[in-house]
């Protein structure tokens, strides 16, 4: 399969070994009671397998709602998947998954959702930061207006959250997004890059008029925890939810899905440039 015959939204590649492995959220109904998630495994990042599937929610009774944003980490010698579903309270938040292999299958690891359940919460990332690992992760707008990203401390065995979440910043500090006269701003899809001159990046999505957008923000202490400056977005043509990696060559690459249509969404891979205070797209990598 080609780029332009898979239907995933928010992409996240896992490079390990020679072989790019790709996940993304089912993409028909935006991702609601799909079943479950996918991988798709190639060598070029254009070229891939047909999708062999990771997680069976139905399996575990996690598929009454959002089946929503895998990424897969290696962490202390095994694999763990972060996900969205809907808790017992049918309040949304992240869970980590965990398998002894990138194929999967894997099987629930956290004691219920990481985030607080209380919260409307969802699309969880993974940062190590001095040894500790963190969870990076939104709140959403549909229950606070102005959504927000946050980071909340785990346990070593990502099991469940260590301390309280931290507010980092809202939406609507968002770069060049215009003021929302009803106050509802979206925050999506928070993934952490550490540059090569040691910037921390996060990059964000959220939807201002003209359509989804992939925002990028840096750490002014260089820490999880901040304060955060916004950036330019990297790219603004209907497109978001993306992820950071490297492919084999040491190229850094951005995958994002575009457009943000149901049905219609597709993986995009584009080549970025390190500039050590900022990020640059320099070209498309999978055309």
């Amino acid at each position: 399969m080609t780029n332009d015959r898979i239907h995933i939204r928010d992409p996240f590649v896992l490079a390990e070994n020679g072989t790019y492995y790709l996940y993304g959220t089912r993409a028909r109904d935006f991702g609601m009671r799909t079943g479950g998630f996918d991988v798709y495994t190639g060598t070029d990042l254009h070229n891939w397998t047909r999708p062999h599937a990771v997680f069976d929610s139905e399996k575990y009774g996690m598929n009454s709602a959002s089946n929503w944003a895998p990424e897969v980490h290696r962490y202390a010698g095994r694999y763990y998947l972060f996900a969205t579903f809907a808790q017992p309270n049918g309040r949304r938040g992240t869970y980590s998954l965990v398998s002894e292999s990138p194929l999967g299958p894997f099987a629930p690891n956290s004691d219920g959702a990481l985030t607080p359940p209380e919260w409307e919460s969802l699309d969880g990332t993974l940062w190590i930061e001095d040894g500790k690992p963190y969870l990076v992760f939104c709140h959403e707008h549909i229950q606070i207006g102005n959504g927000t990203v946050c980071c909340v401390e785990l346990s070593q065995d990502l099991r469940r959250a260590a301390g309280e979440p931290k507010l980092l910043f809202a939406g609507s500090e968002a770069y060049g997004v215009p003021e929302n006269p009803d106050g509802r701003y979206v925050t999506d899809g928070p993934f952490l890059y550490r540059g090569t001159q040691g910037n921390l990046f996060m990059i964000w999505s959220t939807c201002p008029p003209e359509g989804y957008y992939q925002g990028i923000c840096t750490s002014r202490t260089g820490r999880v925890t901040g304060p955060w400056t916004q950036l330019p977005p990297l790219y603004t043509q209907d497109g978001g939810h993306g992820m950071l990696f490297r492919t084999f060559a040491g190229e850094l690459c951005l995958t994002l899905h575009s457009p943000n249509r149901s049905m219609s969404e597709h993986p995009v891979f584009f080549s970025v440039a390190d500039c050590g205070t900022r990020l640059e797209i320099v070209g498309r990598l999978d055309v």
